[in-house]
């Protein structure tokens, strides 16, 4: 069997402390105690038993989870259908529509990983950014729907570069390279003289994000501006502390040895001539993390290191009908999430705002749609369960909130169910039937009314 193989090059994951202002330090304090009550931080898995382990990692300190006792298990290898279904997602066509009289950019996910990778390390002289990438991995959802056994659903192409941003000036070599990427993928007969890059961040980013503090420095440039289409998520990641929220997401899919395979072999993937792939859970167990995925269970470490906590994405889970790994354990992580998601999102106005975006972005589709209501109301139990961290009056204003989107939800949903009852069809148009020489009209239904010919009427006087 030819195979070809290359070692995963691992960028460094360090767990941080939670940075908080200090208008938050009672909300904080309230959450340290939580901690000093349960006398352990959280953790996720089938056994429960690797709370006092820890992993020394030799690969450029990849140490994200030390719970994990030996790093290998971070790491398996792809089997052949594995392979296969990367491979489809390799060479998925991806749209990337852009705004006003910008064209769709109409371009397969492998080529536009080699285009923006090409950019990145291509000398400044010849218009790149003269970086070097470690190595690129597929992310999210897409390698969920690589690694499991059944298909599963994926809303964004999420993509990781892993190269250097020690300075600021790296961050605007990044973004220049993948404008400039856009700028040649444009299709033929594109006047491209007055096109600028502004022009294009305008038409076809539809998010930018920096970031770089103590222990953290990535940046993320999304791709794609229409709803209901995957969008690519383009990640250039340094350091980074914390790079999931439960296990089921934690995978990474080393493409390096894939893309090699593309550009020297003129054969196609096939069971007896395939790249040796590597893939990688930053949970910290990938078996572990791939039997949560395959059962659909609910595992994480740590949800207090988590932006928000993962609140919102745990109640999106349960509504999917995933179930928690460990049922007798959940109610104390589900305080850490809460505590976690009210210490990052205090005001109430910041809590509609991120609410109302996470619906948004995650509930596309009718599936989906008709999950919204149901999401908002596991999420007020859960808040209404577990919520200790707060006082009185903000935590009703929380459930309030809560209430009234559902209530919104609600009843657009049975708007919708109206118009869709109005506008359907009433049958096929009637047919006559002939037999033994006579024909038989059909049986038309009268619209049924009620009779108030002996209504009594309501006394006037």
């Amino acid at each position: 069997m030819a195979r070809l193989i290359t070692s995963p090059v691992s960028f460094p994951l360090q767990c941080g402390s939670l940075e908080i202002g200090e208008e938050r330090q009672r909300r904080v304090a309230m959450m340290e105690s939580l901690c000093q009550v349960n006398g352990t931080k959280s953790n996720g898995g089938k056994g429960g038993n690797e709370n006092n382990t820890t992993t020394n990692s030799s690969n450029n300190n990849n140490n994200n989870n030390a719970d994990c006792p030996d790093p290998q298990q971070r790491l398996a290898v792809l089997s052949f259908e594995q392979v296969r279904r990367l491979n489809d997602v390799m060479n998925e066509v991806v749209s990337i529509h852009g705004r006003g009289n910008f064209p769709t950019l109409e371009v397969r996910l492998r080529d536009l990983v080699t285009v923006v990778r090409s950019k990145l390390e291509t000398d400044p002289s010849n218009g790149g950014a003269g970086m070097r990438v470690r190595d690129i991995r597929l992310n999210g959802g897409a390698a969920s729907h690589v690694l499991a056994t059944e298909s599963q659903p994926y809303n964004d192409l999420d993509l990781i570069f892993a190269v250097e941003l020690s300075s600021g000036r790296n961050y605007d070599k990044v973004k220049a390279a993948v404008l400039g990427s856009l700028f040649d993928l444009l299709p033929e007969g594109v006047s491209r003289k007055r096109i600028t890059t502004c022009s294009l961040k305008e038409a076809y980013v539809s998010k930018m994000v920096k970031v770089n503090n103590d222990g953290d420095r990535w940046s993320l440039i999304s791709l794609g501006n229409s709803r209901g289409h995957r969008n690519v998520e383009l990640k250039f990641v340094d350091s980074m502390r914390r790079q999931f929220e439960f296990s089921v997401d934690s995978f990474q899919i080393v493409l390096d040895s894939l893309l090699l395979f593309y550009e020297c072999s003129k054969l196609p993937i096939g069971e007896n001539f395939y790249p040796t792939v590597v893939g990688e859970s930053v949970y910290g167990d990938f078996q572990e993390a791939l039997y949560h995925l395959h059962k659909k269970l609910i595992s994480t470490r740590h949800p207090e290191e988590i932006r928000g906590g993962g609140l919102l994405k745990y109640c999106n889970l349960l509504v999917k009908m995933y179930k928690p790994s460990q049922p007798d354990y959940i109610k104390t992580l589900e305080r850490y999430m809460c505590s976690r998601f009210f210490i990052d999102f205090p005001d109430i106005s910041q809590q509609r705002a991120k609410l109302e975006n996470y619906l948004w972005n995650h509930f596309v589709g009718p599936e989906e749609e008709a999950l919204k209501y149901q999401y908002l109301m596991l999420l007020h139990s859960v808040v209404e369960e577990s919520t200790v961290c707060l006082m009185g009056h903000e935590r009703r204003q929380t459930l309030a909130l809560i209430e009234n989107l559902a209530y919104q939800v609600f009843c657009q949903e049975q708007q919708q169910r109206l118009t869709n009852h109005q506008q359907a069809p009433t049958g096929p148009p009637a047919t006559y039937v002939y037999a033994n020489g006579y024909y038989y009209a059909p049986v038309i239904p009268t619209a049924c009314y009620t009779c108030t010919c002996n209504s009594w009427m309501a006394c006037s006087s």
